[in-house]
Order: C-alpha cells, then structure tokens, then sequence
C-alpha cells in the first residue's frame, strides 16, 4: 500500500530547467507521485515536446517558458501563474549550465554566465515562490546542489563557487521560512549520465576515474534523483530543513 507520506496529490511542483536532463526526470517522479508539473525552459520547441510527452503517460503538465536568470521575466511568470489560479506548494531549483577551463582562462561574463543560471536564479525563484508560499503557511523548495556544493575539482570554479553558494543559500531560506511552514533542502546529484556530461562520460580517462572513484562503480541515471526529491517535497520530509541530500552513489562517504 501507498503511503500518504510521499503523496502528492493535490499538488503543483514547478521545476526549472525541466525540458531535458535531470529537471525532465525530476518532473517525471513528482507526477508519478500525483503532482501537476509546472515545466520551465527557454527553448520553446523542447518545453513542448518535454510537455507533449509527460501529458501522454496521462501527467497533468503545465508550462511556462521564462528566463530564470531573467528578474522581470521570472515575476512575470509568477504573474501569469497567479492571474491562472494557480499556486507553486513546490519548487525544483534545477536550471543550470557548465563550462570548463582554468580559473585564468574565464572571462567575467562567462563567470556571471555560470553564477547568474546556477545561483542567482534559485534565488531569484525562490523569492517569488515563497511571497506567495509564506501567507499560505505552507510550501516545499528544493535547490539542486552538486558534489561540488561540499568538494572542489580544477576547471569547474564557477560552478563550485555557485554549487557551494546553493548550499547556504538552501540554510538561509531555511533559517528565515522554516516558521512559516516552508522546508527549504537541496539535493546534490553525484556523476550522473546527462548531456551536459557527455564530455565526461565520453572521455575514458574520467569514465575510468568516476567508476573507479564511486563506490558504486558506476554512473547515476537521472531518475535516480527521483526518491529524494519525492521525499523533500512530500509531507515526509515536514521536519527536515536546510539540509543537503547527496545522491552520489557513495562518492562523498569515501575518501
């Protein structure tokens, strides 16, 4: 039997970056377990698609293409979802990008580039979530973090800096909303098999490291994401706040 614990029915969860990778299978558990998904992208030919295909399995999917590093296009959207009736009780901060070089090597628009999709955005988001979450008492918000929200590796410094500024972001949204009903926790995916690692995963020397380095010896799929972020945005997790699940296959555990 089911338990009402991790039910979410009645519910709408909005995922950033949600039309591909791990926002798409992310999306997909929280409509498994009976949530309306709020899908969320910039090209709107995949958001539809993504869309088209959730709808298909019999999900109940909504979208909303908006900018997440966008400050005006993000209370926009929000406008637009309150003018529909309709009420975010979940948020996946997932959008975010990665580019790779030596800290000497990036400019400072790529360094805003990377902050402003993987940092600033939670931000922005979290902040037109909770106004409306915190008058209703109630509400979840689920930051993706990373490894690298706790460990540093060479030629990703943007993304760590972001990653690890996700971390306290996640324990100060949890310090100042916990009182009003919200928890506020991340989720840090450890190697897992997505477009944006297809660089990684193709490169034999990384491949051999990742396996060789994961207890698990091997990859994560996406969808392996889906029991912890089903947790968090489920009454199970009401008691657990500013807190960080790392989905890694053992990785952080091991020196």
């Amino acid at each position: 039997m089911n338990s009402p614990l991790f039910s979410l029915e009645g519910r709408t969860a909005l995922v950033t970056g949600s039309s591909r990778g791990l926002g798409r299978a992310i999306a997909t558990g929280l409509a498994e377990a009976g949530a309306r998904v709020v899908l969320n992208g910039i090209d709107a030919a995949r958001l539809a698609n993504a869309a088209d295909e959730l709808r298909a399995k019999g999900y109940n999917v909504l979208v909303e293409a908006f900018d997440v590093t966008d400050e005006a296009s993000v209370v926009a959207a929000f406008e637009r979802l309150d003018a529909a009736g309709v009420a975010v009780d979940i948020l996946v901060n997932n959008a975010g990008i990665q580019l790779r070089k030596p800290i000497v090597e990036f400019t400072i628009a790529e360094w805003h580039r990377v902050l402003e999709t993987n940092l600033t955005s939670a931000f922005l988001v979290g902040r037109e979530a909770a106004r409306r979450m915190i008058p209703r008492g109630r509400g979840k918000v689920i930051n993706i973090g990373s490894l690298m929200s706790s460990f540093a590796r060479p030629t990703v410094a943007p993304y760590t800096a972001a990653k690890g500024g996700i971390k306290l972001l996640t324990q100060s949204m949890a310090a100042e909303w916990a009182e009003h009903g919200i928890q506020a926790n991340a989720i840090g995916p450890g190697y897992m098999l997505t477009d944006m690692n297809e660089a990684l995963t193709s490169n034999p020397q990384f491949d051999s490291w990742v396996k060789g380095r994961t207890p698990s010896r091997r990859w994560g799929r996406p969808d392996e994401l889906c029991g912890a972020a089903i947790f968090l945005a489920s009454s199970a997790s009401d008691y657990v706040n500013g807190q960080i699940i790392n989905v890694d296959g053992g990785m952080s555990a091991v020196l």
